[in-house]
């Protein structure tokens, strides 16, 4: 287990967002988490790396309480995510947006950039290379010259994992990763999901298109109105009957 949840809570003023949820990733597997819109789902993601502070309840990364720690803080132990929309330095190349993910990883201060000393120099083509590297990993070198404004829709998905493992991470948080995509550009966004586990990345992701989680994920939550219905395999979650009145086959909008 990398990560676990304990009775996670997130309220908004009167509204429980999250309520009291009981969940672990798995190293190394796709973990899924699906429900129908306003299912808490983008919630509890803010609350694992950082975005939110629960209301009540724990977030554990590998074993370390770390429900209080900032963004950058729990970025920095190796937990990445991307976001429903990607926002990117649209007037930059392809390769400058992803140059930033390494930033992270780095310790130039203002006093090297400004005098481009030795070690600005050093960390400056590490993060080059870094970037080079998870450009070829997605399939995107061809386009690393290109403004980000002018890429394709599914590249500019591509560009939003890249950013990601950038920053070399453990686990990957991906929101709604083929939201706008057809089915042939999300089923090669599938096969890079499978790509970064064969690497040693965790991946845990929010998504809609049903048939490509059954197929993709080992472990499935199911969220409604905040509070988890269902855990288990696809097979258990396709059987779930929870689940089929909730989500699957209550009409709810994808």
């Amino acid at each position: 287990m990398l990560m676990e949840t304990k009775k996670l809570t997130k309220q908004f003023g009167g509204l429980t967002a999250v309520n009291d949820v009981d969940f672990t990733i798995e190293k190394g597997k796709i973990n899924a988490i699906i429900g129908p819109n306003g299912a808490g789902k983008s919630t509890f993601f803010n609350l694992l790396s950082g975005t939110y502070t629960p209301s009540a309840g724990q977030v554990f990364y590998k074993g370390q309480d770390i429900t209080k720690r900032p963004p950058d803080k729990i970025a920095r132990l190796g937990v990445a995510r991307t976001f429903q929309t990607t926002h990117l330095f649209e007037e930059s190349t392809v390769l400058d947006n992803v140059i930033v993910g390494h930033r992270l990883r780095t310790s130039s201060n203002l006093w090297d950039a400004v005098f481009r000393t030795r070690r600005f120099k050093f960390e400056e083509k590490k993060c080059r290379d870094k970037a080079m590297e998870v450009l070829e990993f997605v399939e995107l070198t061809h386009v690393m010259d290109e403004q980000a404004g002018s890429i394709t829709q599914e590249e500019k998905k591509r560009v939003a994992f890249a950013l990601a493992l950038a920053t070399d991470p453990e686990v990957v948080f991906l929101d709604e990763p083929t939201a706008g995509i057809n089915p042939g550009e999300t089923e090669g966004l599938a096969s890079l999901m499978e790509k970064m586990v064969q690497r040693g990345i965790t991946v845990c992701l929010i998504e809609h298109k049903m048939k490509m989680i059954m197929k993709l994920a080992d472990k499935i939550m199911v969220l409604n109105y905040g509070e988890k219905i269902a855990e288990g395999t696809s097979e258990e979650i396709m059987n779930n009957q929870a689940v089929i009145e909730a989500y699957l086959g209550g009409g709810a909008s994808a």
